[in-house]
């Protein structure tokens, strides 16, 4: 799984990533709200550790920011603060879980299942309908389960919107993504997007007018 981890303490930020990435997560690490804000907005994470008293933009705030794009990641606080206010916050803003420091590092392990556990499909399988799942593994669209054929471009075009679910993919980064920054016109990537959207049992991919598609979350 990969996580993203905001916490200015330097001590205890290196000694989480060591833990957890000797239990196989990928993580990506920092102590500024602002450069996590960013990142976040410019890769996927599978889950967020934060602290909340962190500078430029705290860890309360940062959620908030995210949520008012749309992007929603599972999230785990971790603060020394003991405001019940604070702690209120961080609920309402839909965290799964609420850590006071100091905690054992298994306890923020056994968490991190805990959310591994509760998540309607693994980690590894993204929901994007009722019948749509994709598994970034194999980077396969799967119906109930079943493979469905795509040519090289829809199978592109799918694993991009999935891997940004509720985040609009613009134009310019279908270019790069798939055609290598090739010069293609807007409308030559609208009809392979249309022709992706025809051979779907199910209308996943939404249209953005005059900016790009995004699947909704």
């Amino acid at each position: 799984m990969k996580l993203l981890l905001l916490e200015d303490e330097i001590m205890l930020n290196e000694s989480i990533q060591e833990y957890l990435q000797e239990q196989g997560h990928i993580i990506v690490s920092f102590i500024d709200g602002f450069e996590a804000f960013q990142s976040l907005q410019n890769d996927v994470y599978d889950l967020l550790i934060l602290d909340i008293n962190v500078p430029n933009i705290d860890g309360l705030t940062l959620l908030e920011k995210l949520h008012e794009r749309k992007i929603h990641i599972p999230t785990i606080y971790i603060s020394a603060l003991v405001d019940i206010e604070d702690i209120s916050r961080a609920y309402d803003l839909g965290c799964y879980d609420y850590l006071k420091k100091p905690f054992h590092l298994k306890e923020l392990a056994l968490k991190i299942d805990r959310i591994l556990i509760d998540r309607d499909v693994p980690l590894v399988f993204l929901r994007l309908s009722k019948n749509y799942t994709y598994d970034q593994e194999s980077n396969t669209l799967l119906f109930n389960n079943t493979p469905q054929i795509l040519t090289k471009r829809q199978a592109q075009i799918i694993d991009i919107l999935a891997r940004n679910r509720g985040r609009i993919v613009d134009f310019e980064q279908l270019r790069i993504y798939i055609w290598d920054e090739q010069i293609i016109d807007n409308a030559t990537i609208r009809a392979e997007v249309n022709r992706l959207k025809k051979s779907l049992k199910e209308d996943i991919i939404s249209n953005v007018r005059g900016m790009g598609y995004m699947i909704e979350k």
